[in-house]
């Protein structure tokens, strides 16, 4: 252990988000000297929120589901309350309201994945067709997110899973596609059967209560990061806005010894990225140093989607009957959600009329579209599912377009995914992006993957006491026997049978 005498290490995150405000804080409670860089003028990006002509308005909700509990733990320790309580949700169709989803942790809690299925309140999908996802249960449990599982199923397509395991037609295109538009952001055609495996699992099949969601009060921005920043700067954390990274300064012996924003380059003795895959894509594209690695150069492979975020102000209230909805079959390669802000945030819970936040996942053919047509095309939609918004006035909008705006799990990108390590010892890596064995997804993956690229500077330097993150929730029993099972009948057959899959 080095002596707390000696210079605290200067260590520089780049990115503001999830990853990297949980990097920042954590080590700064450590006492390192940490500067974070982001290149939008307030932390979160586009995550955060902002206010529009003096209305709070955001690049999509993002929900907040029953496993993240590193997230929550975080909350209470900042001693802030962001949270509305757990929603029931629906989903909608052309056809109208197909699904209802209860508040599972209130009811009777069942083996997984029983009480999913029998509390999910089905409108109308068959019980023949719900049925025949019981086969599909054998990947489940085979895909324990190992790298070994990864490389298995990650060249695989979902819609190609699905078939395999005799899921039905029906079924896929009215269960299991919605939730990937939704989730991963792309038809199944477009996503890889790991990430879609790892999804499903973690959200909905690993225990009962685990689809149950809370969302913020607010914008993010404001409910979290605002309070969030004000406890890095009190540690002693120094966050600089408006700071694009460029490139990477290596020394004679390969270690980074800081990083160029423009004209200005900030020193470190390590340095954390905290980007998405288009923000770090853009700074390989400008680092003729990273570039020339051939683990950086591959990330240029990876993919992100195109995000469609509008809020629709109404002039009369209507009657909407679950906060949060999910909507498919509008389009054959677009998902969407919309979400009663009257209800779930405090700024519009007594506005005199209905405000609406309605957002597009893989949205690219409507990005080209004006605001006015955008606008008529949510309408018209909404007024599919809830027929008073077709003739309620819309009295103000907005529209935000978001081109490569989140990760896109495609076929066959685990390959060039990163670690948290590299091939530069003093630099790390951290996002929803970067592979990691937690088992979590979306904002909780994020963070929790900042907390481990804190915890490998703690490593590296020998300052400080590394945290403990939360691992999310063990097997059930029966889940644990079926993969030991599984485990050791693939272990004995593995030179006899073919693999389930091609490599």
């Amino acid at each position: 252990m080095q002596s707390t005498s000696q210079p605290s290490p200067k260590i520089i995150v780049v990115g503001a988000g999830w990853a990297g405000l949980g990097a920042t804080y954590y080590l700064a409670k450590q006492g390192y000297d940490v500067t974070l860089l982001e290149a939008s003028p307030y932390p979160g990006g586009l995550v955060a929120g902002w206010q529009a002509a003096g209305r709070s308005v955001e690049a999509g909700i993002h929900g907040f589901w029953y496993p993240y509990s590193n997230i929550f733990s975080l909350a209470r320790e900042l001693n802030i309350n962001p949270f509305t309580p757990f929603t029931r949700s629906s989903q909608y169709s052309p056809a109208g309201l197909e699904v209802v989803s209860p508040i599972f942790q209130d009811l009777p809690r069942l083996p997984s994945p029983l009480g999913t299925f029998l509390y999910t309140q089905f409108q109308r999908l068959p019980l023949v067709d719900r049925l025949s996802a019981l086969p599909l249960l054998y990947a489940v449990i085979d895909f324990d997110n190992s790298d070994a599982a990864w490389q298995r199923y990650d060249s695989v397509t979902a819609r190609e899973l699905f078939k395999s395991f005799g899921v039905s037609a029906r079924l896929y295109r009215d269960s299991f596609e919605p939730m990937l538009l939704v989730g991963l952001f792309a038809p199944g055609e477009q996503c890889s059967a790991a990430a879609t495996l790892g999804m499903l699992y973690y959200f909905i099949l690993a225990h009962q209560p685990n689809f149950d969601v809370v969302w913020c009060r607010g914008t993010v921005g404001e409910m979290i990061f605002q309070p969030w920043v004000k406890q890095i700067e009190q540690a002693g954390g120094k966050l600089v806005a408006n700071q694009r990274v460029s490139d990477l300064i290596l020394d004679d012996k390969g270690q980074a010894t800081g990083v160029v924003c423009g004209e200005q380059v900030f020193t470190a003795d390590a340095v954390i990225f905290a980007v998405g895959i288009s923000g770090m894509q853009k700074i390989i594209s400008s680092s003729p140093l990273l570039q020339s690695r051939q683990e950086f150069r591959d990330v240029m492979n990876l993919g992100a989607i195109d995000v469609l975020a509008t809020r629709l102000w109404f002039d009369r209230k209507i009657d909407i009957p679950r906060p949060s909805n999910a909507c498919f079959g509008f389009n054959a390669t677009t998902g969407w959600t919309f979400f009663d802000l009257n209800a779930l945030h405090d700024e519009y819970r007594n506005a005199p009329g209905t405000v609406v936040e309605a957002d597009f996942y893989h949205a690219n053919q409507f990005l080209p579209l004006s605001d006015a047509e955008i606008v008529s095309l949510v309408q018209r939609d909404l007024a599919t599912c809830i027929p008073a918004f077709g003739t309620a006035k819309i009295i103000d909008s907005n529209v935000i377009r978001l081109p490569r705006a989140v990760t896109h799990f495609a076929p066959g990108s685990y390959r060039y995914m990163l670690p948290a390590t590299t091939s530069i010892t003093n630099v790390f890596m951290c996002g929803d992006w970067i592979i990691n064995r937690h088992g979590s997804w979306s904002q909780e993956k994020a963070y929790v993957t900042g907390l481990e690229a804190a915890n490998l500077v703690i490593s590296r330097f020998g300052r400080g006491t590394p945290t403990t993150i939360i691992p999310v929730e063990p097997d059930e029993a029966h889940i644990q026997l079926g993969r030991s099972l599984n485990y050791t009948l693939r272990h004995l057959t593995q030179n006899l049978l073919p693999d389930l899959w091609l490599p």
